[in-house]
């Protein structure tokens, strides 16, 4: 089994040579993107989970088949799955604005102080692109973001006059000796 995954309650890692005995298989609609839907339960006679879980194995938005072990029997195998599509989709997300619009954390914990920051963050980030197209400077967004910190208080100008200027000199990195 590849593409493990636990859901919601709780956390289930499985090794690959996790023993898996099948109690019940459910029935499942026409069309549906889940190719399984089983009640399971997890473990050895001698060492097994307490309660039995559910299996699906379903598709992952790039058509990989996944497994995903879960303790939710009061959904739908085809909303569980949609569940795990949306929750990969959030993630790539979160992943994408902490590479490209830095936030680390949150300052706050409530939905509207979180929805602000990243409001506000995705604000920025896109005065960044309109600077760097509007300038039509050939500098990184990240260098731009550091000038712009530390010219915040100067006027437009000077700030447009360092992204501008051209390198005072130029490396030409280390240089192999020839020997004759």
């Amino acid at each position: 089994m590849t593409g493990m995954l636990a859901l919601f309650h709780r956390n289930i890692h499985l090794k690959k040579n996790a023993v898996i005995e099948p109690l019940h298989t459910y029935d499942l609609p026409q069309g549906s993107k889940v190719s399984l839907d089983e009640k399971v339960q997890i473990g050895t006679p001698q060492k097994r989970m307490k309660h039995p879980l559910r299996m699906i194995q379903t598709e992952d938005s790039e058509g990989n088949m996944l497994f995903l072990i879960t303790n939710r029997f009061d959904l739908s195998a085809d909303e569980i799955g949609e569940m795990y599509r949306s929750r990969w989709a959030i993630e790539t997300f979160f992943k994408w604005m902490k590479q490209h619009i830095k936030i680390k954390s949150f300052y706050g914990t409530s939905e509207n102080a979180v929805m602000n920051q990243v409001w506000i963050a995705l604000i920025a980030f896109c005065l960044l692109i309109m600077i760097k197209q509007e300038t039509g400077v050939k500098h990184k967004l990240l260098q731009i973001y550091r000038w712009l910190k530390v010219f915040l208080w100067n006027t437009y100008d000077v700030w447009f006059a360092k992204m501008n200027r051209q390198p005072s000199r130029t490396s030409t990195g280390r240089k192999k000796k020839v020997i004759h």
